[in-house]
């Protein structure tokens, strides 16, 4: 290209970028943006989701961004310090509960709550069942009987000296059979042993029907009342700084292990499937629409977000050097230099 060709070209460049500058700015950039927004919700009612992307591709982002990428490890210390402050702000001693979750809230979880009647008494049956469970009652009942019999039986309290008489006569039985004791204890854990079945059941079903919906709901709720006035800081009293970065780092690290999981991808692929199944032929807008998603709050998240970034970018010089990386090849190419042979 002669030079006065090249000359031509720049100054035809430099009005261009002038040109597109002024239009990114201001009245002028808003307006823009909302034709656009107008361009592109018009095609949202006609184009569907399964036109602008795949079951496939989604799951293919999911793997990428939530699954397989990798973490920086300080994002648990960052989350811990946040909830380390979250923790110590002011609100949690000027908050209480009751603002937070309301009592209607708290009745409707609780109703819903008593509706799993099923999954309750499985609860109660697999407790019953375990062996701690059963350890305890084992030992529960032993001591007591033992306090009974030595101690707190109607025939001691009734007649004085009779309990140190009884204490007495056990003291000298050991001294004449050693081993009395443990022959005792080891007859009456047998007998407790073989009774302890037949005591895990009673109290099932002693549990079984003394939780009922009405009991329930009484006790929940009498819990509920001495709590809504209580501030936020008071509840998690106790919970320090340390603790709480523990339960962050263990929360995270959970997260990291439990995203690689044949169950959360299989969870996500029912999830994105689902999504297909219901919105993959219908229009875009019908997606947005049903996550509350209209044209007025996109345009209002333009107005709050967008337009303040682009007058940063362009401030810093961003916007009219992308501008000139776009529209300066087109100046220099053969194109353009054809043009202005033919003008000349």
């Amino acid at each position: 290209m002669t030079k006065g060709k090249t000359d031509l070209a720049n100054q035809l460049l430099e009005q261009h970028v002038k040109h597109e500058l002024a239009s990114l700015k201001g009245a002028k950039l808003r307006k823009f943006l909302e034709q656009e927004l107008d361009e592109l919700w018009g095609y949202a009612g006609e184009i569907t989701l399964n036109r602008i992307t795949s079951e496939e591709q989604v799951m293919g982002v999911i793997q990428r961004i939530v699954m397989d990428m990798e973490l920086d490890a300080g994002i648990p210390e960052l989350a811990a310090e946040m909830a380390t402050e979250v923790l110590n702000a002011e609100v949690q001693s000027q908050t209480t509960l009751g603002e937070i979750i309301t009592r209607e809230q708290a009745t409707g979880f609780l109703e819903e709550a008593l509706e799993l009647r099923q999954q309750r008494d499985r609860v109660i049956s697999e407790i019953m069942a375990h062996p701690v469970y059963q350890e305890l009652v084992s030992n529960v009942v032993y001591h007591g009987l033992v306090s009974y019999l030595y101690e707190d039986n109607l025939i001691t309290k009734s007649v004085p000296g009779v309990g140190s008489m009884m204490k007495f006569g056990k003291r000298m039985a050991n001294r004449a059979v050693p081993g009395l004791d443990e022959t005792f204890e080891r007859r009456l854990k047998a007998w407790l042993s073989d009774s302890l079945p037949g005591l895990i059941s009673r109290s099932e079903q002693f549990l079984h029907s003394a939780l009922s919906d009405d009991e329930l709901r009484d006790s929940v709720m009498a819990a509920w009342v001495s709590l809504e006035d209580r501030t936020i800081a008071e509840l998690h009293e106790g919970l320090g700084d340390v603790e709480l970065q523990e339960f962050v780092v263990l929360g995270y690290e959970f997260w990291l292990q439990f995203r690689k999981t044949g169950y959360f991808e299989n969870c996500a692929r029912a999830v994105v499937s689902h999504l297909f199944v219901k919105y993959g032929e219908r229009p875009l807008t019908d997606l947005l629409g049903d996550m509350g998603v209209n044209r007025e709050v996109v345009m209002a998240e333009i107005d709050a977000y967008a337009i303040p970034v682009i007058d940063v970018l362009r401030e810093e010089g961003y916007v009219e050097a992308l501008i000139r990386r776009r529209l300066a090849p087109f100046y220099k190419s053969a194109a353009a230099r054809k043009i202005l042979q033919q003008e000349a």
